[in-house]
C-alpha cells in the first residue's frame, strides 16, 4: 500500500510536473498578449504630428500624409453680469415688484444677447440666492474677467421722479470705467426711448470699486414711480433695457472709427493747446498743414510729428483766387507748401486736402485735371464726411460738439473736419473727445478707403 501511493505519488509528481510546464508556456503566451496589449493601450491614440504631417508608423516604408495644422481660435472677452440683490435681500420695492426679481430678469436678457454676440457670459448669481458683494468682487477678479455690469433698479420717496442712472468709479482699479459706463447709460436710453437722469463718478459703491476691470452699476428705472415701474415689469421693455444695455458693452469692445483731423495750422495761439490734450487723451490726429505757417511756426510744425500724429499738405498759402487760378498754379503751391514740410518735419506727406474741400466753387473748371496729376504723382485727397463747424460758425464749445456729434450720423467710419486756429476748437477739445466715447480716434494712413465728395460729372 505504501509502496503503490509511492508509486502512485511519483506518476503524480510527473503529472504535476508536466501540467506546470503546460502551464508556464501558457502563462508566458498569455502574459505576452498582455503586454502586447498594454503596449497598444500605452500607444499614443493618434498618429505622431510633426510640424503639421502626420507620419504613421508601420512595418514597410513611412506613409506621409499632410494635414491642416488647426489655428489658434482667439479667446473671446468675458463679461460678469451682476443681477443686483438676491435671496432676503430683496432691494427696493414698488408695489408688487421687487427689485431682485426685474435684476435677474434683465441680467439673463442682457445674457443671451451678449452670448448672441459671441461673448462669454457669467452671471453673478442664476437664481433667487444671496450672494454677498464681496465675493461678487472675488468672482470677477478670479475669473479675470473683461468688464463688469451691475442691474439695479432705483426708489425715491417722490412717486414722480424716473429715469435711468449709471454710476462707475474713475478711482478704482478697473481703468475704462467711464467710458464703459458712458456707453451702457447712452446706447440703453436710446433703446427705450427713456429719460436721461445722470452718469455719477463715485467711490461710495463697493463693487465698482474692488473689481480690476471696466465696470459700472446701472439703474435701469424707479419702482416708485407707477408709469416706470409697469414698463419695468413689461417684457417688451426689459427685452429693449438688455438690447441697450449689451449694444453698450459691445460697442466698448467693438468701437467705430474717427479720424480726427485738423486744417489750417500749425497756429501759435491754438494748435499747442491742441497738441497738450490729444498727448493727455493719448489721442492721434491728423493736421492738413498751410506752408506758409510751417516755415512761421517750424517748432509746432515739429512737434506735431515728433509727438506721432500724421502732416498731410493742405496747401502753401490759403489764397482760393490764385491757388485755383489753373492746374499749374495748384501743383507749383502744393509742391511749395510739400517741400518745406519735409524740410522742417523730415516727414514726407502722402496725404492732402483742398483748401474748400475737394467740390467749391472756386475750383469747379480744374478740379478734374487736378485730381488725375495729384493721383500719378501718388498723393491721395481726403474730404470729410462729419465736422465741428468752428470754420463757418461763430459758436461756443458746447455747440461745436453738437454739431460734430450731429454730423456723425452714427457711421462706423468717420473723418472729423476740425480746425487747430479757431480758439473755441481748442476749449472744447477735452470735452469733445469725452463725448464720443463709441469712436476709436486714429490717425488717416495708407489703405485706408479715403472719404471724397463725388466730383461733378464733366470733371471726373
Amino acid at each position: 500500500m505504501y509502496r503503490r501511493e509511492k508509486r502512485n505519488s511519483g506518476k503524480f509528481l510527473e503529472k504535476v510536473w508536466a501540467l506546470t510546464v503546460v502551464s508556464t508556456i501558457i502563462l508566458s503566451i498569455c502574459l505576452l498578449s498582455v503586454l502586447a496589449a498594454v503596449h497598444v493601450l500605452a500607444a499614443p491614440a493618434a498618429p505622431v504630428v510633426r510640424d503639421s504631417i502626420k507620419i504613421i508608423e508601420i512595418e514597410s516604408e513611412p506613409v506621409t500624409v499632410p494635414v491642416m495644422a488647426a489655428e489658434p481660435q482667439p479667446e473671446t472677452e468675458l463679461i460678469i453680469i451682476d443681477p443686483g440683490h438676491g435671496g432676503l435681500d430683496e432691494g427696493c420695492r414698488g408695489g408688487a415688484a421687487l427689485e431682485k426679481e426685474i435684476n435677474l430678469q434683465v441680467a439673463k436678457l442682457v445674457e443671451e444677447k451678449l452670448l448672441e454676440k459671441g461673448y462669454r457670459v457669467v452671471l453673478a448669481r442664476e437664481g433667487d440666492t444671496y450672494i454677498a458683494k464681496e465675493d461678487r468682487a472675488k468672482l470677477a477678479n478670479e475669473l479675470q474677467a473683461d468688464a463688469y455690469v451691475s442691474i439695479h433698479q432705483n426708489a425715491y420717496e417722490d412717486g414722480e421722479v424716473s429715469g435711468i442712472e449709471t454710476w462707475y468709479d474713475s478711482a478704482g482699479p478697473g481703468e475704462g470705467s467711464k467710458r464703459l459706463a458712458q456707453l451702457v447709460h447712452y446706447e440703453t436710453i436710446n433703446a427705450v426711448d427713456g429719460k436721461a437722469r445722470e452718469l455719477v463718478d463715485s467711490t461710495e459703491l463697493y463693487v465698482t470699486g474692488e473689481v480690476q476691470m471696466p465696470s459700472c452699476l446701472i439703474e435701469t428705472g424707479f419702482l416708485s414711480n407707477q408709469e416706470e415701474r409697469d414698463l419695468l415689469l413689461d417684457q417688451e421693455y426689459q427685452e429693449k433695457l438688455a438690447e441697450g444695455i449689451a449694444n453698450g458693452i459691445d460697442l466698448y469692445f467693438h468701437p467705430k472709427t474717427m479720424y480726427l483731423t485738423f486744417d489750417d495750422g500749425p497756429s501759435p495761439e491754438n494748435t499747442e493747446k491742441i497738441l497738450d490734450v490729444l498727448k493727455e487723451k493719448n489721442v492721434k490726429a491728423t493736421f492738413f498743414m498751410i506752408g506758409e505757417y510751417v516755415e512761421k511756426y517750424p517748432e509746432i510744425a515739429r512737434r506735431v510729428a515728433e509727438e506721432g500724429h500724421v502732416i498731410g499738405v493742405h496747401c502753401y498759402r490759403h489764397d482760393y483766387q490764385v491757388l485755383y487760378e489753373s492746374v499749374d498754379s495748384y501743383v507749383e503751391d502744393f509742391q511749395k507748401a510739400y517741400d518745406i514740410i519735409v524740410e522742417v518735419t523730415g516727414t514726407e506727406p502722402v496725404f492732402f486736402r483742398f483748401p474748400g474741400g475737394s467740390v467749391n466753387a472756386y475750383n469747379r473748371e480744374i478740379v478734374g485735371e487736378v485730381v488725375e496729376v495729384m493721383n500719378e504723382k501718388g498723393f491721395i485727397y481726403y474730404d470729410w464726411n462729419a465736422s465741428l463747424e468752428d470754420a463757418v460758425r461763430k459758436a461756443e464749445p458746447e455747440e461745436l460738439i453738437a454739431y460734430a456729434r450731429e454730423t456723425t450720423l452714427g457711421r462706423k467710419k468717420v473723418v472729423m473736419l476740425a480746425h487747430d486756429t479757431v480758439d473755441n476748437t481748442a476749449l472744447c477739445l477735452e470735452d469733445f473727445i469725452e463725448s464720443f466715447p463709441d469712436y476709436r480716434m486714429e490717425v488717416l494712413k495708407p489703405g485706408i478707403k479715403p472719404i471724397q465728395f463725388s466730383l461733378p460729372e464733366k470733371m471726373e
